[in-house]
């Protein structure tokens, strides 16, 4: 392991705190160190207050910072003295501990601090850092770990043994810190939990970390145990996308609610998958006590979700007669699947929740191969998994986290996402707690949106192997498919039925109506196996009801792909999938309609702009959100009883009144 320091870059942080934010980059930068806001970094300052008088500041980082990204703000600063005191309590549970780290912030808008805040404290050096460094944990989470790290470190590092994070570890270190230290050391192993590197300056404590992560890698070198085997490049894997989507069904009942499951199928995580002995090595729990939050309980072999749940039950029946107990039947489903077809699943309440629990238990991959080579992986104890899964800390955080949007954790699809009501359409989806799929043509559907919850396809929805290629993309990215937003589509010129140009409709006809049943059929089995039932909303048209003249071609599209609808909706009620249409008109913030196009059709009617734009009995524009409102409304609770309705948004139109 190499530093990452550069002189000419710390030079733009001239204050001690912002190199302690530099430094906590430098650290965060680097995925086998810490992941997903893991690990913490501190410094000590003597800050004046209001009043004249000098303080005693510890700025540790805060709740919700990720050290890749963190900034000055994200460090809390705290009254050092009073967490010094805290430090030789008899007893203070984890939350009076919080209450306490609350009440001695300097800045009522700073975060709410580490739990590791009191640690931190009581270590006599200006700067603090603290990683969960994989090299380190594949030596100590090994059956001898800690004659091993013994011998790796000697003088240099304290080494204490694990404890929960919290008002126990702090005391405990507190005791062992002062009892181990000598003039060399540099370091502290918390066994099972990760590293501490501290010094006066941040340069000298970022790089005593990666000094004694270097050492841990050299060590797995020297060992054999550091070089994984390169698996052999599998052939592409067949079509899994309805196995994902009814494994993920599963996993949702068992949770309460709708979970997004996302999978990775690279030929290192099918081959830990197929290992013989995978059910004994991933079985075992996490490598550290924080990844055990984001990744509670652990694996599953196979996709027997069920027989997985039985075994939850008959676990917790002997070990544990509590609240936390009880509401693991309320949860009992896996965060993490491993299955030789499938491969490495993970599931989580948001599409955030389910990729950092995949990255992270592609670390313990690492973690428990690394060890295995040492002679066998030990992971936590199960006792130890419980106690952090269902922690009077985590669960407040559950409490406070409130009721989730009311389309958390479901997969939504939308065509023509690119532009006007597509794009509107995925706004809203996502806004509601949605993670959604964009198909469209154009090459900026990809960046639309920057966020975990999104992603884009470049799809031409007529090829029926394009659309098959981006359902297989969606299901393996977010689990399923929940909702279905059908909006592309083309608007031509105006054209007189007895000059239309035969291959014009045909070409029409392919993108308006044909793609939408093929996308359909496609659909059919993933919406089937959606967790609260499968929804489709079609985006139709006012020329349905209302035809213009010279627009046989797109009037008579629209008015197929409803009556296509309609069939859908007889069809699909047994299968608990809601089919709905909305109807637009005069949406003019669309691609469709330019300010030249607006003026020219405005003069035709001897209106201005404005007037044209509201000639509907409210009175009112249309606007794709608008329109975009009522579809996510359409996908919502409030209509959970509706299928088959056609429901205009056009301001009111007497035509079709």
């Amino acid at each position: 392991m190499k530093s990452l320091w550069s002189d000419q870059d710390a030079a733009r942080h001239p204050s001690p705190l912002a190199l302690r934010a530099y430094t906590s980059r430098l650290l965060g930068a680097d995925r086998t160190l810490v992941l997903h806001g893991g690990g913490n970094t501190s410094v000590k300052l003597r800050e004046r207050n209001v009043l004249g008088d000098e303080d005693d500041v510890l700025f540790v980082k805060g709740s919700g910072w990720d050290l890749a990204t963190i900034e000055a703000a994200g460090f809390t600063p705290l009254r050092l003295d009073y967490l010094v005191r805290l430090s030789k309590l008899a007893r203070l549970s984890d939350p009076e501990m919080v209450n306490e780290l609350q009440s001695q912030r300097l800045r009522a808008s700073a975060p709410s601090p580490s739990v590791e805040s009191i640690l931190h404290a009581i270590l006599p050096y200006r700067y603090v850092d603290h990683t969960h460094a994989d090299a380190v944990l594949a030596i100590t989470n090994t059956g001898d770990g800690r004659s091993r790290i013994e011998d790796l470190y000697g003088d240099d590092a304290v080494i204490v043994p694990y404890v929960m994070p919290g008002f126990d570890l702090a005391k405990l270190c507190a005791a062992e810190f002062p009892r181990q230290r000598n003039a060399r050391t540099a370091g502290m192993i918390l066994m099972g939990h990760g590293v501490f590197s501290f010094a006066d300056s941040a340069r000298e404590s970022y790089e005593r970390m990666i000094a004694l992560v270097d050492r841990a890698e050299r060590y797995l070198k020297r060992s054999k145990a550091w070089s994984l085997p390169r698996p052999r490049p599998r052939t592409a894997a067949a079509l899994l996308r309805v196995d994902i989507a009814r494994l993920r069904r599963e996993i949702s009942r068992h949770a309460g609610s709708a979970m997004i499951l996302q999978t990775r199928q690279s030929a290192a995580a099918l081959a830990f998958c197929r290992r013989d002995d995978v059910a004994t090595l991933a079985t075992q729990g996490p490598a550290t006590p924080d990844h055990s939050i984001r990744t509670k309980r652990i694996a599953m072999i196979g996709r027997d979700v069920e027989a997985y749940a039985r075994e939850y039950r008959r676990y917790f029946g002997r070990h544990a007669k509590s609240s936390a107990a009880e509401k693991i039947m309320l949860d009992p489903a896996p965060r993490v699947v491993l299955d030789a077809e499938l491969g490495l699943c993970a599931a989580g309440r948001s599409a955030k929740d389910a990729a950092i629990a995949l990255e992270i238990y592609e670390h313990t991959i690492d973690v428990i191969l690394r060890s295995s080579a040492l002679g066998g992986y030990r992971a936590l104890s199960a006792r130890d998994v419980f106690d952090v899964e269902y922690w009077d800390l985590e669960q407040a955080k559950l409490a406070l986290a409130g009721r989730p949007p009311e389309l958390a954790g479901e997969v939504a699809l939308v065509t023509g996402a690119a532009s006007g009501i597509g794009r509107a359409c995925v706004s809203a989806l996502l806004a509601r707690g949605a993670a959604v799929v964009g198909l469209d043509l154009k090459d900026s559907v990809t960046q639309l949106e920057q966020r975990p919850d999104f992603h884009g396809v470049v799809c031409d929805v007529t090829s029926a192997a394009a659309v098959e290629d981006a359902l297989e993309q969606a299901v393996r990215r977010f689990g399923g498919l929940d909702v279905l937003i059908l909006n592309a589509g083309i608007f031509p010129a105006g054209t007189p039925l007895a000059e239309a140009d035969l291959n014009a409709w045909r070409a029409l006809m392919a993108l308006n109506v044909d793609a939408n049943v093929a996308l359909l059929k496609l659909a059919h089995p993933l919406l089937q196996a959606a967790p609260a039932g499968g929804r489709v909303v079609v985006v139709g048209s006012k020329n349905v009801a209302a035809p213009g003249v010279g627009a046989a071609a797109y009037s008579a599209s629209k008015a197929a792909l409803t009556q296509l609808a309609r069939v859908a909706a007889l069809e699909w009620g047994k299968d608990a999938i809601r089919v709905n249409v909305v109807h637009p008109d005069a949406v003019f913030d669309t691609g469709l309609w330019t300010e030249q196009v607006l003026r020219a059709r405005a003069a035709s009617y001897g209106l201005s702009v404005d007037q044209y734009k509201t000639r509907n009995l409210l009175h009112a524009e249309i606007s794709s959100r608008d329109v975009a409102t009522l579809v996510c409304t359409l996908c919502g609770p409030a209509f959970s009883r509706t299928t088959g309705a056609q429901v205009p948004i056009d301001g009111g139109n007497d035509r079709v009144i």
